[in-house]
């Protein structure tokens, strides 16, 4: 699996592009905006497109993924259905905040447990709500990688002061359910500089080991 990172909308919200190395098929994770400087960035890889995958509802993040779709002739994967709320609410946040959102159905709402192909790629889907509630993390066993949206952040967490954000549901998630991946695993957040598990469990001060104990 290969990954490039493409910051888009005025909030640098990292989109991936990921593919598979073998057949050239790839995906883009959470095409927010921007869609010409994507556009550009598959075309420079000469990657051919088979999906679109969205970790959670939330502008930045899927404001433009319908759109995407529609003109490239895509199928969306993701988020969790309990994300139903924010995608319903793409057009008027758009308007809100100055740029142009669309709400979309996607092809196939995924739940945790779910596994999601990207060319011979295999993902794991985890559910991890908080930031919000059906936020989904996509992760690639092989290479020990995850994109992991707004729920984790290089020294920091997903904010939960939005409709819907549970505070304990996010810690919980990161605990039960990425911690145990391993402190090998690197990580996309959805906005800033990578980093691993195992750093965040030694210094994040809301969920590192030290933090919780």
């Amino acid at each position: 699996m290969r990954v490039g990172i493409v910051p888009v909308t005025p909030l640098q919200q990292n989109c991936s592009l990921i593919w598979c190395t073998k057949t050239l098929r790839g995906a883009l994770v959470d095409p927010g905006g921007d869609l010409d400087k994507l556009k550009a960035a598959v075309a420079k890889t000469g990657v051919e497109l088979e999906k679109i995958l969205v970790t959670h509802g939330h502008l930045d993040h899927c404001g433009q993924a319908g759109i995407l779709a529609r003109e490239l002739g895509l199928p969306i994967e993701g988020p969790h259905e309990d994300d139903r709320f924010w995608i319903s609410r793409l057009e008027d946040d758009g308007r809100r905040y100055g740029s142009r959102g669309e709400s979309f159905e996607p092809d196939r709402w995924l739940v945790g447990g779910d596994t999601v192909t990207v060319g011979e790629l295999t993902l794991d889907v985890v559910h991890c709500p908080g930031h919000t509630p059906g936020h989904v993390v996509f992760f690639h066993a092989p290479s020990r990688f995850a994109m992991v949206g707004d729920v984790l952040f290089a020294g920091s967490i997903g904010r939960t002061d939005f409709p819907l954000g549970n505070h304990q549901d996010l810690i919980d998630a990161i605990t039960q359910r990425l911690w145990p991946l391993g402190d090998d695993v690197t990580f996309v957040p959805g906005h800033g500089p990578t980093s691993t598990f195992g750093e965040e469990r030694r210094t994040n001060p809301f969920v590192g080991d030290a933090a919780l104990a």
